[in-house]
This record gives C-alpha cells, structure tokens and sequence, in this order.
C-alpha cells in the first residue's frame, strides 16, 4: 500500500523507518546502487572497496548497516564476502513512494 492509500500502521513505519535510515548516508546509498547494479546481480566487498576514500572497517560498518535494514544479503567465499541486493524489499519501498504497495 503506497503512502497515499492509508495511513501506516506503526509496525510497517519503523520498518520502512530503518530502511530509509540506512539509505540516508551518501555512501550506503551509493553501495547500494552498485551492489543492485553489479553483473550477475552480486559484487563482491574488493570491488567495493576501492570506490570510496574510506578504510574497510567503515565500509564494513556501512554493509552491515544496509544488511540489518533487509536491503542486502551477503554470503563469505573464502576470505572474500559476495553482497547482493534484495529485490522484494526494493520493489516494496518503491512501492511505497510510488503509491502501489
């Protein structure tokens, strides 16, 4: 249900809250466009890395904070960890600023 249809029920606005929260920072929301738009629909945390003048703990801080808001998933090959967007969450808050949720 789009903002527009009906009020939220408080359970729906902290979760949408969270979600907003975490896209709220430049550089979470600039992960999370390329974790959504990498190739094969994942990118790994190196690829990541490099695109930002920041070290990997903080970058590490970011990831955790879009994983914990429900917008990515993250699985750890090797040394390495694979992050992917989640697509039903996505489309749920387009949903909601665009008034078909």
């Amino acid at each position: 249900m789009g903002l527009g249809a009906a009020p939220l029920e408080a359970s729906s606005a902290t979760a949408f809250a969270a979600m907003f929260k975490a896209l709220g920072d430049p550089v979470r929301l600039r992960l999370l466009s390329m974790i959504a738009s990498a190739p094969g629909g994942e990118i790994c945390v190196c690829d990541l890395s490099g695109a930002f003048h920041l070290t990997g703990p903080t970058i590490s801080h970011h990831l955790r904070i879009l994983r914990e808001a429900g917008l990515v998933n993250s699985d750890r090959r090797g040394t390495w960890v694979y992050y992917r967007a989640v697509p039903a969450t996505l489309i749920l808050l387009a949903g909601l600023l665009h008034g078909s949720a």
